[in-house]
Formats: C-alpha cells, sequence, structure tokens
C-alpha cells in the first residue's frame, strides 16, 4: 500500500481533526498555557468538544473505550495532532504509549484498574525513569531502589523529569531490584505507584526553558510501600519494558514534529509572501526561497522516514535502526524549520505575537528527551557497523 492509499483510507478523520486543531485548539494556545484554573476549564470545554466529535482517544483499542484506530492510521494522524503543543491533550492521545504498555506487561488487575481511567482522560499517565544525579541517557545507571519486604515493595529513589506527574494517578517508577552480580540490563524493574502513596512527594515543577511552572516535576521516593502486585511485568525486565514504550512513542513525536514543522512552514511562506524589503517581497529573494526549499526538502524527507518506521514497527519486524534515524533527523529537522521561520519573521518572530518562538523553545527539548541525540546516532551506527544489511533500503 502506498502512502497515498494509506492516508486515503482515513482522510476524512484527517480533515476533522485538522478542522478540530486549527480551528479551535489552536486558537485556545495562549488560554492553554496559563496553567491555571481558566486554563484547565478551557481544555475539559476542548477535551469535551473532541468526545463530542469523534476525536477522543482515536488510537486506543476500542475494547477499553477508545476509537480502534489501528497504530499505522494513528500515526498519520499525530501528524494533525502536532500542529498544536495542546493536540495530545485536547484529544487524549496522551495516554498512548502507557496504555500500549500496560496492554503488553500488565496483569488482569493492573489493566482494570488503570486503563479505563487513562482512555477516558481522568488523570494522565506519568514515568518515574530520568534521575538528576545518574546520566539519563544510560537506563542501567538508575540509581532508585525498590526491595521486597514481603508482600510489599519498598521504593526509595530520586527522580525528576517526571512530566505531568501533577495530574496523574500513578507514576511508573523504575528501580533498581536485582543485585550487581547480574547482568547490568537486567537489574532494573518498573513499579506501579499511585501518586497518593505515603511517601511520594512532588517537589517541585522544574523550570524549564522560559516555562515556570512546567510539566516537569522533581520527584522523591521515601520508604514508599505498594503491594508486590504492583511490579508491571517480569521482575528485571524494567529495561525492555521501557525500550517497549519508548519505541511507539518516538514514533508519535516525530510524526508530532512534522505537525510543528508543516505549521512553521506554512507561517514562514505566509510572512515571504506579504513582508516587503529592500524593494521586493522576502518571497521573491534568493535567500529566503533557499529557506523555504530546504525546510520542505526536509520535512518531506523525514515524513517519508517516519512512516517507513511505522510501518516496520507495525509489522512486527525490529525498527531499531529505523526508529534511531527518525529521532535524531526529525529533531533536527523540527528545529531547522522554525528556526528559518523566526529568520523570515525577523523581531516578530522573537515575540509571543506568534507562535514560533515557544515553538522553537520546544523544539529544543526534542534533541535530549526520550535519548539524547548523540545516543541515538551511537546506538544506530553501531547496528549498522555490526550489519550493514540492516539498512533501511535494504
Amino acid at each position: 500500500m502506498t502512502v497515498n492509499q494509506a492516508e486515503g483510507r482515513i482522510a476524512d478523520l484527517r480533515d476533522r481533526m485538522r478542522a478540530f486543531v486549527d480551528g479551535e485548539v489552536i486558537p485556545a494556545e495562549k488560554m492553554l498555557a496559563g496553567k491555571d484554573d481558566a486554563s484547565r476549564e478551557t481544555l475539559d470545554a476542548l477535551r469535551s468538544r473532541a468526545k463530542e466529535l469523534g476525536l477522543w482517544a482515536l488510537g486506543h483499542p476500542a475494547d477499553v473505550g477508545g476509537g480502534g484506530v489501528p497504530f499505522l492510521d494513528f500515526v498519520y494522524l499525530n501528524e494533525i495532532i502536532g500542529r498544536s503543543e495542546f493536540g495530545q491533550l485536547a484529544v487524549g492521545s496522551v495516554s498512548m504509549q502507557d496504555v500500549i504498555m500496560l496492554r503488553k506487561h500488565g496483569t488482569e488487575e493492573q489493566k482494570a484498574r488503570w486503563i479505563p481511567p487513562l482512555v477516558a482522560g481522568e488523570f494522565l499517565p506519568s514515568v518515574g525513569l530520568t534521575e538528576p544525579d545518574a546520566a539519563g541517557s544510560d537506563p542501567t545507571m538508575i540509581e532508585a531502589t525498590a526491595e521486597l519486604d514481603g508482600d510489599t515493595w519498598v521504593v526509595n529513589g530520586h527522580k525528576w523529569f517526571t512530566t505531568g506527574v501533577a495530574d496523574a494517578g500513578y507514576c511508573s517508577v523504575f528501580a533498581r531490584t536485582e543485585s550487581d552480580d547480574v547482568p547490568r540490563h537486567s537489574r532494573i524493574s518498573s513499579i506501579l505507584v499511585p501518586t497518593d502513596t505515603p511517601g511520594f512527594e512532588i517537589v517541585r515543577s522544574i523550570p524549564t526553558m522560559g516555562h515556570d511552572p512546567s510539566d516537569h516535576y522533581e520527584v522523591r521516593l521515601t520508604d514508599v510501600r505498594v503491594p508486590a502486585t504492583s511490579l508491571l511485568g517480569e521482575r528485571g525486565k524494567g529495561f525492555a519494558i521501557a525500550q517497549d514504550r519508548l519505541g511507539p512513542g518516538r514514533i508519535f513525536h516525530c510524526m508530532r514534529w512534522l505537525g510543528q514543522a508543516q505549521r512553521a512552514f506554512e507561517l514562514m511562506c505566509e510572512r515571504a509572501n506579504t513582508r516587503v524589503a529592500h524593494g521586493s517581497l522576502l518571497a521573491e529573494k534568493g535567500e529566503i526561497q533557499r529557506y523555504i526549499a530546504e525546510s520542505a526538502a526536509e520535512i518531506h524527507a523525514h515524513r517519508l522516514m517516519t512512516l517507513d518506521a511505522a510501518r516496520v514497527l507495525d509489522s512486527g519486524e525490529d525498527a531499531r535502526v529505523q526508529i534511531g534515524l527518525i529521532k535524531f533527523w526529525g529533531a533536527r529537522m523540527v528545529h531547522n524549520v522554525i528556526d528559518r521561520a523566526i529568520q523570515v519573521h525577523g523581531a516578530l518572530g522573537l515575540t509571543g505575537d506568534t507562535p514560533l518562538e515557544e515553538m522553537y523553545r520546544h523544539a529544543r527539548y526534542a534533541r535530549i528527551y526520550d535519548g539524547p541525540d548523540e545516543v541515538h546516532r551511537m546506538s544506530t551506527a553501531r547496528r549498522l557497523l555490526r550489519d550493514p544489511q540492516a539498512a533501511p533500503w535494504l
């Protein structure tokens, strides 16, 4: 099936999503950024509207209250959702990675407890993976611990960049459960910790890139006690669980970055076609034309690469090379396109009068979260050096 055929299959759904995101979510962005009661009310209204329009939780399985849209089809929708940084929250797709993780690794009790409210949007998911005193790019260095005391896990640790935890029902805490004589990729387990458990403390919202408060939190766990049944998946398999969660998530990120880049591209073209400088439109100047052409090429290349990675993952094949490539390429692409759009806008691009300065800050995050560019380049290169036949064009 070609890209055009696949898009055509969900063309109506994409059109309806585009109308909602562009017509209702994007106009509400300044209000949503307030992070106050008015912001929450606006978001609640958008969520209700998404449900009314049949656009809520489309990628979640139908048997848990979602729209049942297949993975590959939802990848195309994510491109539209990504046009606004609030798109995920407005249409309920923000919990998809956790639902995928819980469906694959959770017990029946865990699925029944956590999946329905996640899909309904009653609370957000949260993952306690990154730590301030351990290199986040190497999860085998996690220092948080979980010790089994009879039928209870006792969890201690210090996490940060625990996104969305203030609005989460639980946190998937990744902690060391095995001794040092166990292979390092088998020492970590995932423990589901309700956020209202005694000893689970949200220390602060971490100021990041001009956002204060932000959605990233510092968390301390001090003798947090949860039932032994809170273990997600097998003991010592936390690293594999994390990778299962991050793989589809990276594809979703890359498609949302396309939405951001496409929006920036549209703004750049509009500015170039209306702004006069030095006797002619910016659109008539060779350097600006180079910006437009290079941006179009980078967006198109990234889109095709990401759709191919989604196809491989959806087929059940090993997609690590494809995902590694799109993660660092996409992070660079979205930064470059937004940067050029700001340049074409001149001083206006540095202000809050356009969405570009906010988009630029979020683009900078892209090179770090879910694995920094350097690690993705290194790990992908190592795989290709071991087996050049793993190159995605072969």
